[in-house]
């Protein structure tokens, strides 16, 4: 005689409760929706509105023009050439304090100053830049009372391509420093000790094992300073007065209602702005979750 066990009813599922945690990240949603997702939806509905508010493709055709393609040139030439060297340059810095054997103090140092300096922008910056190496600057008076040198005769001008490279590399490296430390810091000791019992050099232990490893994480920060180079406006507003034909500055003058403003033309050329941004900051997070995966094995 056979036996039948009857198996228990499945319970229905239970309601979750709701998880006060959420409320953590309301601020978070709301800051993105008002200073990000709103303004770029702002900025594509104007792009394709003629004055009169009707729908037009005119705007994207604007972006050929010979002006408008000299500054996006202009932007890109200066965002690559600040984020190459403030790049270097904050990479030498960071492992210097960090891996190059020197008191802690000077390491904790340089991040105090890295954190400051790298926030350290727009009017402030310009004004600092101006009476350091302007015509009548500290540095520009100094040179010329204790070594006869004229920095001025020289052609030098803060109002020019190099003037302005400089000032932003001054916020450049300060950030660089603070991305690539975290990955200096992530490079494992057993690492070095087993490419040393290996008999390798120091040389080809960077050259095989640490930098490999510290690659896309120091491209992915340059990247990183390319896209805050990019979209900077107020320091060369500040520091050239607007005259200095960046695309920010374009945008600025066109959605400003001047005489020949075209505020269609000035919302196309930033929705271009924003997909240059948006496709290296896709790069730089593709780089920074391969760093992650080497740094966790």
């Amino acid at each position: 005689m056979q036996t039948t066990t009857t198996l228990p009813a499945p319970s229905a599922p239970r309601a979750r409760a709701f998880s006060f945690a959420w409320l953590g990240v309301v601020p978070f949603f709301l800051f993105a929706i008002l200073f990000l997702i709103l303004p770029s939806g702002i900025l594509l509905i104007g792009s394709v509105q003629n004055a009169r508010g009707e729908f037009t493709l005119e705007n994207f055709g604007g972006l050929f023009q010979e002006s408008i393609a000299n500054s996006y040139i202009l932007s890109l030439q200066l965002s690559v050439t600040t984020a190459v060297v403030g790049g270097i340059f904050g990479f030498l810095l960071a492992y210097a304090a960090i891996l190059g054997g020197l008191p802690r103090s000077v390491r904790t140092t340089l991040l105090t100053f890295s954190g400051v300096a790298s926030n350290f922008a727009g009017v402030p910056l310009a004004f600092a830049f101006i009476a350091t190496l302007g015509r009548l600057g500290f540095v520009t008076v100094l040179l010329k009372d204790l070594l006869g040198f004229d920095l001025n005769q020289t052609g030098f001008s803060v109002f020019g391509f190099l003037s302005l490279t400089l000032t932003y590399i001054y916020f450049q490296f300060p950030l660089m420093v603070l991305i690539i430390a975290p990955a200096l810091d992530g490079l494992k000791k057993e690492w070095r000790e087993a490419a040393e019992n290996l008999g390798a050099s120091a040389w080809q232990y960077w050259r095989i094992v640490a930098f490999p490893v510290l690659l896309p994480s120091i491209l992915g920060t340059m990247i990183l300073l390319f896209s805050n180079a990019f979209g900077a406006v107020a320091t060369a507003y500040a520091l050239t007065g607007g005259n200095f034909p960046l695309a920010t500055i374009l945008i600025f003058r066109q959605i400003r209602g001047e005489v020949l403003g075209n505020p269609g033309l000035g919302y196309a050329v930033a929705v271009g702005m924003v997909i240059i941004m948006g496709g290296s900051l896709a790069i730089y997070y593709f780089l920074q979750r391969k760093t992650e995966r080497w740094l966790k094995q």
